[in-house]
């Protein structure tokens, strides 16, 4: 391999290596700055369940370090999902000189939505179907049975369902881009709309807690989700490729 050809893949890499580093001191930053308060972030998440619990029930630690590795551990979480934007920046700066300029115009919103429909299926799932699903689950205890949850389990539970919720909401970017692709177009998902109004009531089935209003809460979103990412897909279609212009002008 000529000296020329691995210029441009080291100066690929050196700026990945500076990429990455803004990435995790992005995330690093966050962290110290809310480590101190990591108890007080993790009851304000356990706030749903244990306003739901029987009187006189609390939440238990059945590890003797849980109750200093689990907010730490959640305190990292949140660290990372506040650090969303500038990830996502980092990504952008990137592979933005790859780009064609029409190309960069249409990537900056779909950044831009991605994150808030992340942030947004979070809260949803925070202040709608916590409480919900919460009430029901508590509710269904036999007699004699004191729910009293490992603090550790809850947090896997919870940061399950944040994530699912979070993920469900970018079905509107995952469809522009599929139709960006040409990989499908708007025509033809209208044409499914049966098969995916059951494909999300399957998904929220198997996303959420067993109980029929969770699977809803899920299911419904994700449907009239779909229906936005279907009709913002339509000027998406078509526009992948360059003009002669913007061809010139990228060589």
């Amino acid at each position: 391999m000529a000296v020329e050809d691995t210029q441009p893949l080291i100066s690929h890499l050196i700026e990945l290596r500076k990429r990455l580093l803004n990435c995790i001191i992005a995330v690093l930053v966050i962290f110290l700055a809310l480590v101190y308060f990591a108890n007080d972030i993790y009851q304000l998440v356990a706030a749903p369940l244990i306003s739901q619990m029987p009187l006189g029930a609390t939440m238990i630690a059945t590890d003797v370090a849980s109750p200093f590795f689990t907010p730490i551990k959640l305190t990292i979480m949140v660290s990372v999902i506040l650090s969303a934007p500038v990830i996502l920046y980092q990504v952008w700066a990137f592979v933005a000189p790859a780009l064609y300029k029409h190309e960069r115009r249409l990537v900056v919103p779909l950044l831009v939505s991605s994150t808030l429909l992340f942030y947004i299926g979070m809260a949803f799932a925070y202040f709608v179907v916590f409480p919900l699903a919460f009430g029901f689950l508590t509710k269904t205890a036999p007699a004699g049975v004191v729910v009293s949850t490992d603090i550790t389990s809850y947090l896997d539970f919870v940061m399950a369902l944040f994530m699912a919720f979070g993920v469900s909401f970018e079905v509107p970017v995952a469809i522009v881009l599929l139709c960006w692709l040409g990989v499908t177009t708007p025509e033809d998902l209208k044409a499914k709309r049966p098969y995916v109004l059951v494909g999300a009531f399957v998904i929220g089935m198997l996303l959420t807690p067993p109980d029929v209003f969770s699977q809803t809460l899920l299911a419904i979103p994700m449907y009239c989700l779909f229906e936005v990412g279907v009709f913002f897909a339509r000027f998406y279609v078509g526009k992948r490729r360059p003009d002669n212009s913007e061809e010139e002008s990228q060589e």
